[in-house]
């Protein structure tokens, strides 16, 4: 194991800003927000068009003649039904963050926006906001990387690598082997600090819904910690175990779960609100959605683009960071699908089920900001983790929904730290489909060092911006697979 560079440069890389945070988080936080705000000043403008690029390759690829070509051979059929796919797809791709935003980002939003319009607008342009940031454009992220290592790996017989496209394409001496090598570092970097973030945000939402259970009061590090090592246990025991169908059976849990809540919220809330809400969303988000990738907010006050960098910049990072590990995971439960059905069910389906999600979850935190007197908008400013369980602590049922979240919020962690493990293993492995244990367990060690470095953190903004340092690199490794991709796709031969 330890005769592989590629696992020992990337265990002394991850290792190294583990500990590094473990003995001084905030410095951590520091210069990783120094960075990665100096990238986010010069070269903002280049990972939104970045971005937008993604979404309109994968509009055009769906509808053209490319569309037809199957990710593996002619005769290959999907592994799994389409429900399946679809659940494991959305689970590893957002999970636990729908949880946690779902009405707190709106607000968040719209408290920002509030001094600058009026509240009916505030709401309506938060919403849309949100929508943005979780709909196309991620999904476009994850689908352009899932899909084209799908087609290398399936259509071609290379590695699961994001390597893989660049030595098949321009050889593997010179140039492309040193680029196809500090690709695949990046990836591993840029996938161990998301799903340490996510970690983080776990045990945050997790622990929010314990305090609200219990009606703790200032539990403090002692809980997460606790919450911590559960998560710890849960997700090591089956790292050393074949994963197969279990990991079907979480994400569908977990996201049965989360179906179940949003249809509960929709009919235990006010449910003309609520739907109204979704409808609107919906429309503002389809008129806007294209030109809305080509705004920077330049000409705005400084306020503004803090707002932009914080949220929107960030969060387009965040699904870079997170694009090697879910494209990969996704690419290896699509085989046997077109480029057609993969780019329809990995964008447009997810992207849906998000504008439901958050049209929902924010028009019921807006009926509470504009139509009651309860105080929803303090609880963004004082404890944003445990926005979503003050709303449904104001409906019907709420032990028995705040629980549900709480376990659904559990299993989608879980569920993505088993997968991030185990493709960080095959990744450190030179693309083995059956990495080691002991393989998968140091990297399950290390996923949960820097998990525990963004809890220590204690705020999700350091989060973000920890997430961010890692996957600034990633932008022009996409851009240059993506080149590797068209090159080989205009190879293909039509009947």
């Amino acid at each position: 194991m330890f005769k592989n560079p590629t696992l020992l440069l990337s265990l002394i890389l991850t290792g190294g800003i583990a500990v590094w945070g473990i003995a001084d988080t905030a410095g951590l936080a520091a210069f990783s927000a120094t960075v990665v705000g100096i990238m986010f000043n010069s070269r903002g403008w280049f990972i939104m068009l970045t971005v937008c690029l993604l979404v309109f390759l994968c509009i055009w690829l769906a509808f053209s003649k490319y569309g037809s070509i199957k990710l593996g051979k002619d005769d290959d059929e999907p592994e799994f039904s389409t429900v399946s796919w679809l659940t494991m797809l959305f689970a590893a791709g957002m999970g636990v963050g729908l949880l946690y935003f779902g009405s707190a980002e709106p607000l968040f939003h719209y408290k920002s926006f509030l001094p600058y319009m009026s509240e009916p607008d505030a709401a309506q342009n938060a919403l849309f906001s949100t929508n943005f940031h979780w709909g196309l454009h991620a999904w476009s992220i994850y689908a352009t990387v899932g899909l084209i290592i799908a087609y290398f790996s399936f259509r071609k017989g290379t590695p699961n690598l994001i390597s893989a496209p660049i030595r098949y394409v321009f050889g593997d001496k010179g140039w492309p082997k040193l680029v196809g090598g500090f690709s695949d570092l990046m990836a591993i970097t840029a996938i161990a600090i998301g799903v340490g973030g996510s970690i983080a945000i776990g045990v945050f939402q997790v622990q929010a819904g314990v305090v609200s259970l219990f009606g703790l009061e200032k539990p403090g590090m002692t809980l997460s910690m606790i919450i911590f090592g559960l998560l710890l246990i849960a997700y090591l025991g089956p790292l050393t175990v074949d994963l197969g169908k279990g990991m079907a059976l979480l994400s569908n849990t977990a996201m049965t779960i989360a179906g179940c809540l949003l249809f509960f919220v929709i009919l235990a809330g006010p449910t003309h609100y609520i739907m109204g809400g979704i409808m609107g969303g919906a429309g503002d988000y389809l008129s806007r959605v294209l030109t809305q990738g080509f705004q920077t907010l330049t000409f705005y006050d400084e306020v503004a683009g803090n707002w932009f960098q914080s949220w929107t910049l960030t969060y387009m990072v965040w699904w870079l960071a997170w694009s090697p590990f879910v494209g990969v995971f996704i690419a290896r439960i699509s085989k046997g699908r077109t480029i057609k059905e993969f780019i329809l069910g990995v964008v447009v389906v997810p992207s849906v089920f998000s504008i439901f999600w958050f049209g929902a979850f924010g028009s019921i935190g807006f009926y509470g900001a504009l139509e009651t007197d309860i105080a929803i908008l303090d609880v963004i400013e004082t404890n944003i983790d445990s926005t979503t369980f003050f709303v449904l602590e104001k409906l019907p049922f709420s032990v028995l929904t705040i629980s549900a979240t709480v376990i659904a919020a559990f299993l989608f962690v879980v569920t993505s730290v088993v997968s991030a493990a185990f493709v960080l293993s095959m990744f450190s492995s030179g693309g083995n489909l059956n990495p080691s244990t002991n393989t998968k367990l140091i990297w399950g060690g290390i996923l949960g060092a820097l998990g525990l470095v963004m809890i220590f953190s204690n705020s999700i903004s350091a989060v973000k911006s920890i997430i961010a340092l890692g996957a600034l690199p990633f932008i022009y490794i996409i851009l240059l697979i993506v080149v590797c991709f068209i090159k080989e796709l205009k190879k293909e031969t039509f009947k």
